[in-house]
């Protein structure tokens, strides 16, 4: 008998299966896949960052060794080495995944789960008895209507078959303009590909500040990536070895067509409970699909839980983390509590983009009266000594308490700076709070202080 096995090894259930051991608990993890870590790690988040890192890495050599003095590197892509980079690195991660469920006594049930009720989990011809259940299953690529994806064929392909393509293409149409595809468009087009994103929306990374979405749409396109902003995907068909997108323009109804020699599809995520049996159980679901979760968690059946992306809110892997260690808190007797306020967004192109908190639009649109503190990293000596000169920190704080609503960074390290935001909020700092904490110089994080500091009397460097 199991106090708790959690369905899903990626990173909320793995994490989650850690904290509740931690606590005490006896635990047990279904994963069917060959290796832990999930989709993030096998064939999400880490793969992509190892080929952003690379595909970087290419950029920064051609474009920025000579203005530095580093002559003759030239460099040429071995598209099968950097595979391999990219499968080392996710066999490490996953395999110390499996060092830590040996530390923490976890089982590795491997197999794919069902719930034939309360309190079993079936696996294969086993049934295994546990007094909690937790469905941590994550999510999948959403389909788009009139759009077939074969990732084994290499031509119309979804973020999985991207990560593995048989060779770089030499065109590329990334349909979705949000998060998975602006990155892995950014790989291609760093690696020789003529990438064009195709969106439906009149801006790209819906949900973003607005004036980030143009900045970065601007600095996108500088770096070769073409748009195509509100335009509706009709079909994608395959044809000798390259597949023709049509679509039609919002604005006048035309149509119009692309030809290249792969198309990403990259129009979302869906949550991934098939198979489970809940239905029959009778959990309680969303009208659109997400397993229906109370404040702790819990499904509508006693002693079935779910988190992650197989429930609403941001399909993050560390929205995910947090819930794993918050149920298990909860499940041991304890309080677990996720501040949905201060979870970080990212995205890891180069300049990197992140987010917390409130955007501009979303404060006024609630009627609060803000401040916006802006610092562009043009006046940051150690961001333009590296060529990442571009960008901004925007910070908005309450006009009349001073306290930190939201920040939203544009431009080197983006994703490690928004966590001293982070940190500030979790706190219920003000502006001021973060404008008279010393940063060390030179560092890329002295602009978030600027912002800051331009949210009062004014920032000193602009």
């Amino acid at each position: 008998m199991y106090d708790l096995i959690v369905i899903g090894a990626g990173p909320g259930g793995y994490v989650c299966a850690i904290r509740a051991a931690q606590l005490g608990l006896k635990v047990g993890v279904v994963e069917g896949r060959e290796a832990l870590g999930g989709t993030c790690l096998n064939v999400g988040c880490i793969p992509s960052k190892a080929l952003l890192h690379a595909s970087h890495m290419l950029h920064e050599a051609h474009e920025n060794f000579e203005k530095m003095g580093l002559m003759n590197a030239h460099v040429d892509v071995d598209w099968t080495k950097m595979q391999s980079y990219k499968a080392d690195t996710v066999q490490g991660n996953t395999k110390g995944i499996e060092f830590l469920f040996k530390k923490n006594k976890i089982d590795w049930i491997k197999g794919w789960a069902s719930i034939p009720e309360a309190g079993k989990v079936k696996v294969g011809d086993t049934v295994h008895e546990t007094k909690n259940i937790v469905i941590a299953t994550g999510s999948s690529p959403a389909a788009l209507k009139g759009v077939t994806v074969d990732n084994d064929a290499g031509v119309i392909v979804d973020s999985t078959g991207a990560l593995a393509l048989p060779k770089i293409p030499k065109s590329m149409v990334v349909i979705g303009a949000g998060v998975i595809g602006l990155e892995l468009g950014s790989v291609y087009a760093r690696l020789g590909a003529e990438v064009t994103v195709v969106e439906y929306l009149d801006v790209i990374t819906p949900g973003m500040d607005g004036e980030v979405q143009k900045q970065f749409q601007k600095m996108l396109s500088k770096q070769g990536l073409s748009f195509v902003m509100g335009a509706a995907v009709q079909s994608a068909e395959a044809k000798d070895g390259q597949a023709t997108v049509t679509y039609a323009l919002k604005k006048d109804d035309s149509t119009h067509s692309l030809t290249a020699d792969v198309v990403l599809v990259a129009t979302g995520r869906r949550p991934h409970v098939e198979g489970l049996g809940l239905d029959a159980l009778g959990v309680t679901m969303t009208d659109r699909g997400f397993v229906k979760v109370d404040d702790h968690w819990a499904t509508s059946i006693k002693g079935v839980y779910a988190i992650g992306d197989a429930v609403p809110g941001p399909m993050l892997a560390h929205k995910a983390e947090d819930e794993g260690m918050a149920v298990a808190e909860v499940i041991a007797g304890k309080h677990g509590h996720v501040n949905y306020g201060v979870i970080p967004g990212v995205i890891y192109t180069t300049p990197e983009v992140a987010n917390v908190g409130l955007t501009e639009e979303q404060a006024k649109e609630g009627g609060r009266k803000v401040k916006i503190g802006k610092f562009p990293f043009m006046g940051n000596a150690r961001a333009k000594a590296q060529f990442l000169g571009e960008g901004f920190v925007k910070l908005i704080a309450d006009a009349e308490t001073d306290r930190i609503l939201g920040c939203h960074i544009i431009g080197p390290s983006a994703g490690d700076l928004i966590h001293e935001v982070c940190v500030a909020m979790e706190f219920g700092a003000s502006a001021e709070d973060l404008a008279l904490t010393c940063h060390a110089h030179p560092t890329v994080s002295e602009a978030v202080r600027e912002a800051a500091l331009a949210c009062g009397g004014g920032a000193i460097h602009a």
